[in-house]
C-alpha cells in the first residue's frame, strides 16, 4: 500500500504576522495565513476585476519555522509548497472546512519585489577562522553583491538577527531600503 499526499504550490500574501510556538517535543513551529486571489484584467472596461479570495492556514516546523520567523511578515508576497489537508470544524452552531498546508518550502515571491538571502551556518559544522587570504564565505556579500543591492534601492547594514542563542552571539548583515 502506498501513501500519497496532495502537494500544492500557492502564491499569495501573508494575512497575519506569523505566530511561533513549540511542539510538545520542543520543535519549532510557525503558523500564518496566506490569501490567494484570482483576478483578471477586463479589456472592455480597462480595469482589474477581483476574483475569489482563498485563505490557507500554513504551518512549518523545525529550521523552516525558525527561518520563516526571521524572514516573514504580514503582507509579504510568498510562494508556499506543501502538503494539503482539509479539516472540518464546528463552533457556535456554524460548520466549515479549513484548508491547511504543512509547508515543505517557503519563499518570497520575487515577481513582486526583491529579497536577500543570508545563509545560516549549521550548528554541527565547525566554523573556520577568518583569513584575508580566503575568499569571502557565502554569508559575506561581495562588493559586486553590494553594488547590485544598492542598484535595487537596498543598503547593507549590520544588525543582530533575532535573539542570539546562548552558544551563538554572532552578528549578521541585513539589507534595508535606502
Amino acid at each position: 500500500m502506498s501513501i500519497t499526499n496532495d502537494v500544492l504550490t500557492i502564491a499569495g500574501n501573508i494575512g497575519n504576522d506569523p505566530i511561533s510556538n513549540e511542539t510538545r517535543a520542543g520543535k519549532a513551529v510557525i503558523n500564518f495565513r496566506v490569501a490567494t486571489s484570482s483576478g483578471y484584467f477586463d479589456q472592455r472596461t480597462g480595469a482589474w476585476v477581483d476574483g475569489v479570495t482563498n485563505w490557507y492556514a500554513v504551518s512549518a516546523f523545525g529550521s523552516l519555522a525558525e527561518h520563516a520567523k526571521a524572514s516573514l511578515h504580514r503582507g509579504d508576497p510568498v510562494i508556499v509548497v506543501g502538503r494539503l489537508r482539509q479539516k472540518e470544524w464546528e463552533a457556535n452552531g456554524k460548520k466549515g472546512i479549513d484548508v491547511e498546508i504543512t509547508a515543505d518550502a517557503i519563499g518570497h515571491d520575487l515577481r513582486r519585489g526583491t529579497s536577500a538571502f543570508a545563509r545560516r551556518p549549521r550548528s554541527e559544522q565547525p566554523t573556520a577562522p577568518a583569513s584575508s587570504d580566503v575568499a569571502p564565505s557565502p554569508e559575506e556579500p561581495t562588493e559586486a553583491d553590494q553594488d547590485a543591492w544598492r542598484g535595487a534601492g537596498l543598503a547593507l547594514t549590520d544588525q543582530v538577527a533575532g535573539e542570539p542563542d546562548a552558544d551563538d552571539a554572532q552578528q549578521e548583515s541585513a539589507l534595508s531600503f535606502s
